[in-house]
């Protein structure tokens, strides 16, 4: 008989650092100080950043961040990965998932892609093997995700993932002085497992 996986040793790994994930053609791995130009040029424009919390406006502002996401990496509250095209070496976007419990059953997760790769499959094989990491590596039983209502594009993106919606949450994010609403959305592990199997890790050595 085989021996089941030791989760604790999983924990121990990603808290290190991350593993890079296959994502049909593209790459999806731990941001790295060299991703800061790029995330700048692609998430601090005014189409992205209309619907997340404002991210940086210079690129110390990013390296910063980087440096932060590797502290709470570490401390094993979140992670956060870089999406990286097929054909590019360094981040269009990124993928976050925070803990909400201590245990890591519980998360929330975030996404931000820049324009250009709207639209091409880019979040949706990036986003899938995220949810596959969360679930098999973190442990995470019930991922969130919180989309302002008014973002068609954002709403879409988790439907099309099998997410479920599950509340509207009033007034609960502000941005400009300005409060919306945001749809609750939810993925079940037990769920996610029955439609798709899982994503292929490629460890860093």
């Amino acid at each position: 008989m085989n021996a089941m996986p030791n989760r604790t040793e999983s924990f121990t790994d990603w808290r290190d650092r991350l593993p890079v994930l296959s994502a049909g053609r593209h790459t999806v791995r731990q941001l790295q100080p060299s991703d800061a130009s790029t995330l700048l040029a692609m998430l601090a424009t005014e189409e992205v950043s209309r619907f997340i919390s404002p991210p940086p406006t210079t690129v110390e502002g990013f390296e910063r961040f980087i440096a932060w996401t590797l502290r709470e990496q570490a401390a094993g509250t979140y992670a956060c990965f870089a999406v990286v095209p097929d054909g590019y070496d360094c981040a269009v976007g990124l993928i976050q998932v925070r803990a909400l419990d201590s245990r890591f059953t519980i998360a929330e997760w975030g996404f931000a892609i820049g324009v250009p790769f709207w639209g091409t499959g880019l979040f949706q094989e990036a986003a899938e093997a995220v949810v596959d990491f969360a679930i098999e590596t973190l442990g995470v039983h019930r991922l969130e995700a919180r989309a302002a209502a008014v973002n068609a594009r954002g709403n879409g993106a988790l439907r099309k993932l099998g997410a479920s919606p599950e509340a509207v949450l009033r007034k609960s994010f502000k941005r400009d002085g300005v409060y919306h609403d945001q749809v609750l959305w939810a993925i079940i592990d037990i769920e996610w497992s029955q439609r798709r199997p899982a994503v292929e890790t490629i460890s860093i050595h």
